[in-house]
């Protein structure tokens, strides 16, 4: 399995130049790639290969110096990132989805580059840590935590993000034997997701929605005013979009790191995690609902979720959201409800709950994992009361 490790990096004021001109250079290669492509099928109705324009970056360095002073498999990368993008608007459009174009990358739209097999290293003989970039030199770095000795790294990506620069290493480690690092099911839970409460459990606790962006949005709107306000294209505006760019890191590291504990806790503490199979970009598309759940940051949770639940040995499932809301988990009956309607009341069987924590006694009650567990624990505990614990 692979996972991506991120680290702070700290250069020097020269090595931050250097590093911004290296982001410039492959912005302009991007689109001078990308307008190659489209000039070509324009003329002759032919698409242009990735291995036809990596054949003349050889060339290319010769009469253009940025370029040489770029590693080549950087500049290589960056004509795979092309090609790749048209290749997935090809797919799209196969599939009948709606794709755009690729489009040329602006100032200040791209902002990382990539080793994709060598020109890097990390050096941790000296009291600072330092990662060696070819062409660039040694660049403090913060190792606030170890890579796996067994893990093989195999890229590094430098992105920039405002005025911070990170370094983000893709490391290969030995899958999990998943016989051995399988968990047995003793505590299984629904989780159902939402936005007044960010989670709600089956045994009817709630995770409050710390709402992150709307807890900041009058600062956010004053920030924006601010820079309105001045000339476009000013020394002023540029300085000011950067605080509102600051602004909204903040937000979006504060609620990654509440998905990261919160997920961590729930790996932690139960052996089987149910999700609904929601359709988030479908979600998004209302409205009046939108930047609440992208507030909310569903789909990342899950993600953390997800993939610290494989290296625990925990099982993460996904269920049908087909009426898990209207369904009574009493009597299984159809109670209609709106939107508006926060309780649930059975006029069949009498049960009254939280409209959420019905969701989530549903959700957990749809898990083929949860299923199968009951049955076998029941079928190898005859007289002793063992059951597996729905938490």
């Amino acid at each position: 399995m692979k996972r991506t490790y991120q680290y702070r990096l700290y250069p020097t004021t020269q090595q931050a130049t250097t590093l911004t001109q290296w982001l410039t250079t492959c912005r302009l290669l991007y689109n001078n790639g990308l307008a190659e492509r489209k000039k070509v099928w324009a003329t002759h109705k032919k698409s242009v290969t990735y291995g036809e324009q990596a054949n003349q970056l050889k060339d290319a360095k010769k009469t253009n110096q940025f370029l040489k002073a770029v590693h080549s498999q950087v500049l290589q990368d960056v004509l795979r990132r092309l090609d790749k993008t048209f290749t997935n608007f090809f797919r799209r459009i196969k599939k009948g989805e709606n794709a755009g174009y690729p489009r040329f990358k602006g100032k200040y739209r791209y902002d990382s580059f990539t080793y994709p097999q060598s020109g890097f290293a990390l050096d941790y003989h000296h009291k600072k840590k330092t990662l060696r970039l070819s062409k660039i030199g040694g660049i403090n770095i913060k190792l606030h935590r170890p890579i796996p000795s067994e893990g093989v790294i195999k890229t590094c990506t430098i992105k920039r993000d405002v005025d911070h620069w990170y370094a983000c290493f893709v490391v290969a480690l030995p899958d999990p034997a998943l016989d051995s690092q399988q968990r047995a099911i003793k505590k299984a839970i629904g989780v159902d997701v939402g936005l007044k409460s960010l989670l709600t459990l089956n045994n009817g606790d709630t995770i409050d929605n710390p709402r992150w962006l709307r807890y900041s949005e009058k600062q956010l709107a004053k920030t924006q005013r601010r820079k309105d306000r001045k000339v476009k294209g000013s020394h002023n505006r540029h300085k000011q979009n950067r605080k509102v760019a600051k602004l909204h890191r903040k937000i979006r590291n504060q609620r990654k790191d509440f998905h990261h504990k919160l997920s961590r806790q729930l790996v932690d503490m139960y052996d089987l995690i149910v999700y609904e199979q929601l359709t988030i970009t479908n979600m998004v598309k209302n409205h009046r609902l939108a930047k609440s759940i992208s507030d909310a940051g569903w789909g990342q949770l899950m993600c953390f979720t997800e993939y610290k639940a494989e290296e625990a040995g925990t099982l993460v499932e996904y269920v049908s959201t087909n009426n898990t809301t209207q369904l009574c988990s009493g009597c299984g009956k159809i109670v209609p409800k709106t939107l508006a309607t926060r309780i649930h009341s059975c006029p069949y069987c009498g049960l009254v709950l939280a409209r959420d924590h019905n969701s989530a006694i549903t959700i957990l009650s749809r898990s083929t994992y949860y299923l199968e567990s009951q049955s076998s624990s029941l079928s190898s505990s005859q007289g002793q009361g063992l059951l597996v614990e729905p938490v």
